[in-house]
């Protein structure tokens, strides 16, 4: 990564070959060996920290004016804090490779033009004002002391271990340390249709360890229309599980999805795993595949759609069921997923609409992002049901609300 970024940009180039301490953190760009004077005039050394916009795998930007700095607020050289750097304490969660950059606050000062505050065009640019706010009393102090120009470079860098591109989004939001919750979980997905297709795409866009998927279903026509993205024509055919492997191997590791149905008998297919989604529409499928979960103790999250036309127009309920290991036997005598196929079962128009999908997906994907501590929960429920006729979101907290 380092050898990359400094040949393919001309900014970084230039602060490597003036002598700065560059160094990378996934997202972020570091330069070390910044000296500043403390609130007691000594002398320190810090760290700045700026986030990296990746505009392709070779190529950065910067996101804005304003930098991390691992340290406290610098002094002059009379005692006095140094103005004009607004912002304040903050921290910022960078990988074990650069445990010795521990992110303390945040700078933000723009330089003037003829009296106007503009941006800076290049980090370069960036860097080197920052540095002579930063660091301009200490070296005028220290006249011996090497720093900041200590051609030091730090190659160690974090590599993606879940994506293959760059997270650019957690580096930006700042939510890197929130993401770090996902690290260990290797999740399932069992059906890939409608609701299963939606839950993959959010799933494969969260730093999840792994995601397993199942769905012995080819894709057709009809699924182009409740599936994420665009397709291509030689995708008709294929098994769901085999189509939806190679629209996403180009984003991340750890995806591997079968062409497989799954029933209890299938208990070697979820050996490691931490957490399951159930996305199936067949109440016979549901029983096995509750069986397999809950004799595992494997938490779930059970997803079910029913619309109907009985007056003209749709409407009906999307839900998401959670089964923690320690309720699930509960919950699943509560009757809140269909467990049996319906009489007649083979004349039942399915109907499923593409925004109702998604829609389903996402409530039971930030359910298993609120447990994982991503969001906020505030009552815990197990249950919930969206009512399209009229928006209503109605949940269960308490087993004995049934």
């Amino acid at each position: 990564m380092f050898q990359k970024l400094v040949s393919h940009n001309d900014d970084i180039r230039r602060l490597v070959e003036k002598g700065y301490a560059v160094g990378f953190d996934s997202e972020y760009l570091i330069v070390r060996d910044v000296p500043y004077l403390d609130v007691n005039g000594a002398y320190q050394v810090g760290a700045i920290v700026t986030k990296l916009v990746f505009t392709d795998n070779e190529h950065v930007c910067q996101e804005d004016h304003q930098i991390f700095f691992a340290g406290s607020h610098p002094y002059n050289m009379d005692g006095s804090q140094i103005g004009n750097l607004a912002g304040g304490p903050t921290t910022l969660t960078l990988s074990a490779e650069a445990s010795d950059v521990v992110v303390r606050r945040s700078f933000s000062n723009k330089p003037r033009v003829n009296g106007q505050l503009v941006g800076f065009d290049n980090f370069f640019d960036k860097i080197e004002s920052y540095v002579g706010i930063i660091s301009g009393p200490a070296m005028a102090m220290y006249t011996g002391r090497k720093e900041p120009l200590t051609y030091r470079t730090v190659e160690k860098t974090a590599e993606d271990a879940i994506f293959k591109i760059h997270d650019t989004m957690t580096s930006r939001a700042e939510i890197t340390g929130l993401s770090a919750k996902f690290h260990n979980e290797v999740v399932a997905i069992i059906g890939l249709g409608g609701t299963g297709a939606y839950t993959l795409d959010f799933l494969a866009k969260t730093p999840v360890k792994e995601i397993r998927g199942f769905d012995l279903d080819p894709f057709h026509v009809h699924n182009v229309f409740r599936s994420p993205g665009r397709f291509e024509h030689d995708e008709f055919n294929l098994s769901k599980a085999k189509m939806y492997q190679a629209r996403y191997d180009n984003l991340r590791h750890g995806l591997k999805l079968e062409a497989k149905f799954i029933d209890a008998s299938c208990a070697d297919d979820f050996e490691g795993v931490t957490f399951a989604f159930v996305c199936v529409d067949k109440g016979s499928s549901r029983a096995g595949i509750f069986d397999l979960l809950i004799g595992l103790g494997v938490p779930f999250i059970d997803v079910g759609m029913g619309l109907n036309r009985k007056h003209g127009a749709l409407s009906g309920m999307m839900r998401a069921t959670y089964y923690a290991p320690e309720t699930a036997s509960a919950v699943r005598a509560m009757e809140l997923a269909e467990l049996s196929d319906r009489p007649n079962e083979e004349y039942r128009v399915n109907i499923q609409i593409s925004e109702l999908n998604a829609l389903n997906a996402a409530i039971a994907v930030m359910k298993f992002k609120r447990l994982k501590g991503f969001y906020v929960e505030h009552t815990p429920d197990f249950h919930v049901l969206f009512d399209l006729a009229d928006g209503k979101i109605a949940t269960r907290s308490e087993l004995h609300e049934a």
